[in-house]
């Protein structure tokens, strides 16, 4: 119950965001410089595997671990479609 509390609170914080400074300044005090890095990576390589990208190349272009990209193939795959979602909005801009 404090788990889900917790990840509400953290939802409701990004949610809170209101410009692309603001969610800098958030990003870099909540998370290691190393947990952004891999995020944006878990990022990129997303959108390469929706763009059909085999795997090969993804990892080639992004230096993503093949177990990391795995998860993220999975997500893409079988997930709540949070990738595709996020990329078409960005690809909207």
């Amino acid at each position: 119950m404090k788990k889900e509390y917790q990840l509400d609170q953290l939802i409701k914080a990004f949610i809170a965001i209101s410009n692309e400074n603001e969610c800098k300044d958030f990003l870099n005090d909540i998370c290691t410089f190393q947990e952004l890095e891999k995020m944006a990576q878990r990022l990129e390589a997303a959108q390469l595997l929706l763009e059909g990208r085999t795997y090969e190349q993804v990892i080639q272009e992004t230096n993503i671990s093949s177990t990391t990209l795995s998860r993220v193939s999975r997500c893409i795959r079988y997930g709540n479609n949070g990738y595709k979602n996020i990329l078409d909005k960005l690809n909207k801009k």
